[in-house]
């Protein structure tokens, strides 16, 4: 990419930072509020996960955007505050009794199938080519989420048992 982003790229990218930011947040209080060692590192893993989409980001902008004023944009969709959407999934879990843990895969499957549709539909109306292709990996990366909490869900509902790190890479592809 050369030059500025388009203004819909810098839309699109504000947009995907806030969502990966809320989703770190989801993902590490879902591992806060699992009591099974193997489900909270899960979570974390996936939190994690949203970090490097952040990265892929900074990446996306480091010709155009100086490292200063990335890491303004970022803290100021931090300073933004916790997400309604996020609070109202937490809430959720905690009325869930019992069920927390399989309320919070249910929810990050939700939260992650919204991810899909949004860096979708960037890739889709974007006008960026090298902006399209990151939405397009991190879409798939989502998807790859989807999968493993799905995976995750049928195990802990059919089984009681938590998949292990090794166990959950699936495809081997991330």
């Amino acid at each position: 990419m050369t030059g500025r982003p388009s203004a819909q790229v810098r839309d699109f990218a504000r947009e995907a930072i806030r969502l990966e930011i809320r989703g770190f947040e989801f993902f590490n209080q879902a591992a806060g509020m699992t009591h099974n060692a193997l489900g909270q590192k899960m979570f974390r893993h996936l939190a994690q996960q949203e970090i490097h989409h952040l990265e892929a980001f900074r990446k996306l902008f480091a010709e155009s955007v100086s490292a200063e004023e990335w890491k303004k944009t970022v803290r100021e969709e931090e300073a933004a505050g916790r997400s309604a959407v996020i609070e109202d999934l937490v809430a959720r879990m905690k009325r869930a009794e019992g069920k927390g843990e399989i309320e919070a895969i249910r929810i990050g499957m939700e939260l992650e199938l919204k991810a899909i549709e949004f860096f979708k539909g960037c890739a889709a109306a974007g006008d960026d080519p090298a902006a399209k292709d990151i939405f397009v990996t991190i879409a798939d990366e989502e998807r790859y989420h989807y999968d493993l909490l799905q995976a995750q869900y049928d195990s802990v509902t059919g089984t009681g048992y938590w998949l292990d790190s090794a166990e959950f890479q699936m495809d081997g592809k991330y």
